[in-house]
């Protein structure tokens, strides 16, 4: 990444924090774009992620199998003290430096895994909820190329979808082809 990833986790943090933030209790249930989740399942992956990704960037291995319910009292003002901490774990810039022991890919790739987690999943909980959303430009810039770089072995190991039929992309890297190469329609229909 071109952009220091603690540059680009701190732009698009606070964007995805306002949707949950402004996600209502009685839309939990909820479907999403991501066909395995409803809108609590998500969160309490997005949670994971972010929990996870500040024990990656420190090179410690990470437990991804267990799941749990991070949706308790105060859980909007924790995820947005979580994603801090996030920022702060990636902020260092050895954090970028060689391999990471828990996902045997380059660290760099780790920390825009990331903040394509924390993009993307903010799109999918705004569209679940009927929010607007915004995500920072500099980095759907950076995503376009880890995208592309990640989506066969994504694919294959089933992390993203086969991209949907779209027109051609724009000449400028937008959020909807960034959508498409995930495996996500960007037109997904929001449940009235």
């Amino acid at each position: 990444m071109s952009t220091q990833t603690s540059e680009l986790l701190a732009a698009a943090a606070p964007r995805t924090v306002d949707v949950v933030r402004g996600v209502s209790d009685d839309q939990l249930d909820l479907p999403t774009p991501c066909s395995d989740y409803l809108v609590r399942d998500l969160l309490n992956h997005l949670f994971q992620v972010v929990v996870n990704f500040q024990d990656l960037a420190e090179k410690r291995e990470v437990e991804w199998a267990e799941k749990p319910d991070h949706l308790g009292d105060g859980w909007r003002d924790r995820f947005e003290a979580e994603t801090g901490r996030l920022v702060t774990a990636w902020s260092d810039p050895s954090t970028l430096e060689g391999v990471s022991p828990g996902m045997g890919m380059p660290q760099s790739v780790i920390g825009g895994m990331a903040l394509l987690d924390l993009t993307v999943h903010g799109w999918d909980l705004a569209v679940a909820t009927g929010q607007p959303y915004q995500p920072a430009p500099e980095a759907v810039a950076e995503l376009h190329a880890l995208v592309e770089q990640l989506g066969p072995t994504a694919r294959k190991m089933g992390v993203f979808a086969d991209p949907p039929p779209t027109p051609p992309p724009t000449p400028t890297p937008n959020l909807a082809h960034l959508l498409t190469q995930t495996g996500r329609t960007p037109t997904w229909p929001q449940t009235p």
